[in-house]
Order: C-alpha cells, then sequence, then structure tokens
C-alpha cells in the first residue's frame, strides 16, 4: 500500500468535486481511494515509448474524397421551405441572448 492520502489531498478533492464531506468521510475517502491511486501508479509504469504507438494508433484522415461537391446554394431554396420561418436565404431563430 502507497502513502495514504493526507486530509488536505482530500478537502482538496472534495472542492473541486464541490461535495462536502465530514471529518470521518475525508478518512474514508483517503483510505479508498489510496490503492485506486496506486494501481494507477503502476499502470502508468506499464506504459512505455516502446509500445506507445498501440496506445496512439495511426492518425489518418477517415473521410472519403468529396469528387461530386454539390454546388453552392443548389439545395437552399428546397432546403428553406421546411422552415418555420427564413429570411435572405437564411433560417430565422429567435434570439437566445
Amino acid at each position: 500500500m502507497g502513502v495514504m492520502l493526507k486530509k488536505e489531498d482530500v478537502e482538496h478533492l472534495a472542492t473541486l468535486a464541490r461535495i462536502e464531506l465530514s471529518d470521518t468521510e475525508m478518512e474514508e475517502v483517503a483510505v479508498k481511494l489510496t490503492p485506486v491511486l496506486d494501481f494507477v501508479s503502476e499502470i502508468s509504469k506499464v506504459v512505455t515509448e516502446e509500445n506507445a504507438e498501440a496506445r496512439v494508433g495511426e492518425l489518418r484522415n477517415v473521410m472519403r474524397p468529396d469528387n461530386e461537391a454539390n454546388t453552392g446554394g443548389e439545395y437552399t431554396d428546397a432546403i428553406l421551405k421546411n422552415a418555420p420561418r427564413s429570411q435572405n436565404g437564411y433560417f430565422k431563430v429567435s434570439q437566445i441572448m
């Protein structure tokens, strides 16, 4: 078992989580969180640069090439016919701010 969480650490976590804990609850949380943090610490030691590629994966664009793009505005009138309100080629919505 690793180093037990300090009361200040648990208070800080409770503040971040916006929860109120009694002194007894803080002790219980410290006891229960310590093994979890120890486990996470062990897992982070396993991840090395050798297997980092498997963790990250290949970065690539997964979108198809758009060989048949629509002409701008081609469907605007048809789409705007379905709008409850429109003005000058745009959907008209209520002001929200």
